[in-house]
């Protein structure tokens, strides 16, 4: 005797094979928001566990769209909630294997990259995250923080001069015009 599955059962195996999928990038895209790993890994379960109770209303040409927007407005609530500056780790996750030359400078730059995001607002850090990482236009970073493209490029344009500013940068890329 073969059983049918029933709706809500198909409903949970697509969503499982979606988590599973996704997973990886959620967490490298939560990670940058965060500055932590395993903050990462909570934001991400917390935000798949939300959009599971409304898989079946998503639909499925927009599920990327908002499973990132949940993401993005998860870490913002969080950040919110907390009011406490976040100490990140002193690396970022490496693809790099540590036999490959340059693994060392690798890391110097992704703990220079995580301390100086530490430094930006929240909103300034998702605009940044998902313009530079997530390689997102400034109207699907509008759409999905729910602002204007202006705002978005007010939060993108004062990120990156806090970026630019920040000893760590301002250490390796002297603004001076003199030449040693």
């Amino acid at each position: 005797m073969q059983h049918e599955i029933p709706e809500a059962s198909a409903g949970s195996a697509d969503f499982a094979e979606y988590a599973t999928v996704a997973w990886p990038r959620l967490v490298r895209t939560a990670h940058m928001l965060t500055g932590d790993f395993h903050e990462a890994e909570d934001l991400v379960q917390t935000t798949l566990a939300k959009v599971y109770a409304r898989w079946r209303r998503i639909p499925r040409d927009d599920v990327d769209f908002y499973v990132r927007r949940s993401l993005v407005n998860n870490n913002l609530s969080r950040v919110r909630r907390r009011r406490v500056a976040q100490l990140l780790m002193p690396f970022l996750p490496e693809r790099v294997h540590q036999s490959e030359p340059g693994h060392a400078e690798a890391v110097a730059q992704r703990a220079a990259l995580g301390q100086a995001l530490a430094t930006l607002s929240a909103r300034q850090r998702a605009v940044m995250v998902l313009r530079y990482w997530e390689d997102l236009n400034e109207a699907e970073i509008a759409e999905l923080l729910g602002c204007s493209v202006g705002t978005v490029k007010t939060h993108a344009r004062r990120g990156l001069e806090a970026l630019r500013s920040h000893p760590v940068f301002a250490r390796r890329h002297p603004v001076s015009g003199a030449r040693p």
